[in-house]
């Protein structure tokens, strides 16, 4: 059960997915990369920075889910302590300067710069709303930047792109994350655009950029080398795009009923989740 709870505490399924993002991010820049040891420590930054940023994040809006009535967060349930939370933090956010440190000066800066602000976001910079989804869109950005300075110390246009397809689809989705959460969103004054403008525009606005990152999708397929008219990157990204533009149509056809609303955007946010995914498996597919 512990295991279970801290698993769910430093939500280690995205923390591995934003390793893996790493790794892409490094392919995609250069398929050709072979320095084993930088790819594990940049995967294992991203995993270790990220859950400390969940844990820390878990541990200012315990109050906030427990209004959200969030039993899926273990403190919630009482499972672990604010005390386990924040000790998890500690632990985790040295572990991660260090494997970024292990791999070069600038990939520690860069680390350092995403991980502080993404801190800061848990400690306040939520509450401003859009702002927030800014900064957790970039979060989604930035495993791929961070792979293409682990691979070639800047950032190349496919990591660019890639980078930019991330960001679109992640802030949408922050957008219709903020749909579900209004009631707890309300304790900490959070003004998301569901809050200020209502569920009806925030939906649009979450439809609208999910669209625009499908139209991005498709430039590395008609302009990039690496990717051009490859069938290894089209079929996982065509069936991921075909997940976001339903998720679209669904936002944009929801019901007034808030319960059944809050329950459609939970099963949105896991469907966008392996659209993600399947994006990531198109970009690594197409870089070889």
């Amino acid at each position: 059960m512990k295991i279970k709870a801290f698993w769910e505490l430093l939500r280690l399924e995205h923390g591995i997915m934003y390793g893996i993002g790493v790794i892409v991010g490094v392919f995609v820049s250069d398929s050709s990369y072979t320095n084993l040891e930088n790819l594990i420590f940049g995967f294992l930054t991203a995993l270790f920075l990220q859950a400390s940023a969940f844990a820390l994040n878990d541990y200012f809006d315990y109050e906030v889910d427990l209004a959200n009535k969030r039993f899926d967060r273990p403190l919630v349930r009482g499972d672990l302590s604010k005390k386990a939370a924040i000790s998890s933090f500690f632990v985790l956010m040295p572990l991660g300067f260090i494997t970024a440190y292990l791999i070069s000066t600038i990939a520690l800066v860069l680390a350092f710069i995403i991980t502080i602000a993404g801190y800061i976001y848990d400690i306040k910079l939520k509450e401003f709303g859009i702002a927030g989804n800014i900064y957790i869109a970039f979060s989604m950005a930035a495993p791929f930047i961070f792979g293409s300075i682990v691979a070639k110390n800047y950032l190349t246009i496919q990591a660019a792109i890639l980078a930019a397809i991330a960001f679109l689809s992640g802030v949408g989705r922050e957008i219709m994350k903020g749909i579900e959460d209004v009631e707890g969103d309300a304790i900490r004054d959070v003004k998301t655009i569901a809050r200020v403008k209502g569920m009806r525009i925030a939906a649009i606005y979450a439809a609208f950029l999910f669209i625009i990152s499908v139209f991005l999708s498709f430039i590395p397929f008609f302009t990039l080398k690496e990717y051009y008219f490859d069938l290894k990157y089209l079929i996982p990204i065509f069936i991921a795009d075909a997940i976001f533009i339903k998720i679209s149509f669904d936002l944009l056809n929801l019901i007034k009923d808030e319960k059944i609303i809050k329950q459609k955007i939970r099963g949105f946010r896991k469907k966008s989740l392996m659209a993600m995914g399947l994006g990531l498996v198109g970009f690594l597919a197409g870089a070889f």
